[in-house]
């Protein structure tokens, strides 16, 4: 924090430089003294808001500007994606625990996985389908999820879900301890019903 309020003076002198401004200019503009307008300017005395928000305001710039706030980070997620069979798990999120968004990719249908056991766990999920076709199974209830539809269920009801012709991607929220997402998917009635 010191070294921040340290180049303040130095970026206060270039800006009112750079403008071409006197410091009799910038007192008359701000109601600032040149006394403290110099010292502030020199390191001498502090910044403070007080101070900073005239000087800001005459030279119309952002209050950031004279401050040197630091600039924003990168606002991509830079997760590693996860290969699990012919499944990748790509993270959207970098926070752990809590719900947990993911996107995921299987590669097409896994023959082994066809008849496998339906799994329960702790939890909550919500599955969006973005491209393919993802067959759910859902304790006695099976269907098969297109592009653009949605499910969620409570993951202790036993479940199982694969790919059924080719490549899926899908998104999937998860929550570990039951959040839910209030989206439902009506299941496609079979013909003859």
């Amino acid at each position: 924090m010191d070294s921040v309020l340290a180049e303040v003076g130095a970026r206060l002198r270039s800006i009112r430089r750079e403008r071409g401004t006197t410091l009799a200019g910038l007192s008359e503009a701000t109601g600032i003294s040149v006394s403290t307008l110099s010292r502030l300017e020199s390191g001498q005395r502090k910044p403070s808001l007080e101070l900073l928000l005239p000087i800001a305001r005459a030279h119309q710039v952002p209050l950031d500007e004279l401050v040197g706030a630091p600039e924003v980070g990168d606002p991509r997620v830079r997760s590693k994606p996860v290969v699990v069979h012919n499944r990748t798990h790509v993270p959207l999120g970098g926070q752990p625990g809590g719900l947990q968004a993911y996107k995921i990719i299987i590669n097409g249908p896994d023959p082994k996985r066809e008849h496998a056991d339906q799994r329960t766990h702790e939890g909550y999920e919500w599955l969006y389908i973005i491209s393919g076709k993802l067959r759910l199974k859902l304790a006695h209830h099976d269907v098969v999820l297109g592009a653009g539809e949605a499910a969620e269920f409570d993951t202790r009801v036993p479940h199982w879900f694969d790919a059924v012709d080719g490549p899926v991607e899908m998104l999937s929220l998860f929550g570990p301890q039951g959040e839910r997402m209030h989206v439902r998917a009506k299941p496609k009635r079979a013909s003859g019903e």
